[in-house]
C-alpha cells in the first residue's frame, strides 16, 4: 500500500511548488550546496537524489526521465557526466542536510543542503 508517500505543499499552488523545487535542485547541482528552509531542503532532497539515481543508470530512457523532471539539458548533462559517477559505489543518501539555525525574520529553521561526496 502506498499510504503517506505524498509531498509537502509548501503553501504554494502546484505550478509554483514545482518551479521552486526545480530551481532549488538546479542551484544545488550548479553550486554544490544551497541554504534554504528545512522543509524546502527535505523536499528538494527527494528530487535531487532521484536525479542522481537516474544518472547512475545512464541510459537514454533515464536521461529522458531526468529531462522530464528538470527542464535544463546543461544541468542534466552535468548530473550524468560529473555528479552521478562520483556516487557509483553508494546505494543512496547522496545529500546531507545540516541545520544552520533559526532565521531572524520569521523564525524559520534554516538548513544547508549539500552533496555528500
Amino acid at each position: 500500500m502506498r499510504h503517506r508517500y505524498g509531498n509537502k505543499k509548501l503553501s504554494r499552488p502546484t505550478d509554483q511548488r514545482i518551479a521552486l523545487l526545480r530551481s532549488l535542485v538546479r542551484s544545488l547541482i550548479l553550486h554544490g550546496k544551497i541554504k534554504t528552509t528545512d522543509t524546502r531542503a527535505k523536499e528538494a532532497r527527494k528530487l535531487a537524489e532521484s536525479l542522481v539515481t537516474l544518472g547512475k543508470d545512464g541510459s537514454l530512457h533515464s536521461r529522458r526521465l531526468a529531462l522530464k523532471m528538470l527542464n535544463d539539458r546543461d544541468v542534466i548533462k552535468l548530473v550524468f557526466d560529473s555528479i552521478a559517477p562520483t556516487f557509483v559505489d553508494r546505494v543512496g543518501g547522496y545529500t546531507r542536510i545540516t541545520k544552520l539555525g533559526i532565521r531572524r525574520g520569521d523564525a524559520a529553521v534554516v538548513s544547508q543542503l549539500e552533496w555528500v561526496g
